[in-house]
């Protein structure tokens, strides 16, 4: 019901910290207009049209949701952006070898088999590629109840902590793996909302349910940001 929420409402910046996190992040890597950028659950579209728009770089986003897909090709047209938009699961993508200068993924792969995904992320990158990932973390261990009621309301494959996915990026072959912290509380993220035709009203309940979960889990729920290179 969660992505359901997300896409039917079109809610752009959903992942922690937001678009303006995504903006600095980006501010910090040597991207340029020969830079080949692929973007995994792109969402509608927002930041892999910032990066064609403010960068000139060649971007492709991925996402597995027909309506988010969607939406991210309108904003592309609308704009008049020559950005690729795939339907498709990072766990099995359609893209060959050492193809990609920077790989961004901003709170996927807690959705997805993570140890899957990585693989495919690190094949896909160029030698010397960097990947740069923002993704939910707990900060200290759940009890299986509480792990239970978040994977469920929010579809999560896993909740991990920090050290989980440094060992996970390291296991997958990455290399000068640093991690970031942001302060601005998770749900400060949702930043755009281009309503599909019909939205249900229980999928409208789910942004309260979320809201609830935050404060719930205050201080447990967070995230961190990852950097690395192949």
């Amino acid at each position: 019901m969660y992505i359901d929420f997300l896409s039917k409402l079109g809610v752009g910046g959903a992942h922690p910290g937001g678009f303006q996190l995504t903006k600095e992040l980006l501010s910090m890597e040597k991207i340029n207009r020969s830079s080949y950028i692929l973007d995994v659950g792109c969402g509608t579209g927002q930041t892999a049209a910032y990066l064609a728009a403010h960068y000139g770089a060649k971007v492709i986003g991925i996402d597995i949701n027909p309506i988010m897909v969607e939406k991210a090709r309108l904003r592309m047209k609308q704009y008049k952006l020559p950005v690729d938009i795939i339907q498709g699961s990072i766990e099995d993508c359609p893209f060959e070898n050492n193809q990609f200068d920077f790989i961004l993924c901003e709170s996927v792969l807690a959705f997805a088999n993570a140890p899957k995904s990585l693989k495919e992320i690190f094949r896909v990158v160029k030698s010397g590629g960097r990947f740069i990932a923002n993704e939910l973390t707990i900060n200290h261990s759940l009890d299986e109840t509480s792990k239970k009621e978040i994977k469920q309301f929010y579809g999560l494959n896993n909740i991990l902590m920090e050290q989980d996915w440094i060992t996970l990026l390291g296991q997958s072959g990455f290399q000068n793996i640093k991690i970031h912290m942001q302060k601005s509380p998770l749900y400060h993220s949702m930043t755009e909302f281009p309503f599909s035709d019909y939205v249900e009203t229980e999928l409208l309940m789910i942004m309260i349910q979320h809201f609830n979960i935050m404060a719930k889990y205050h201080g447990i729920l967070d995230n961190r940001i990852f950097s690395c290179t192949k």
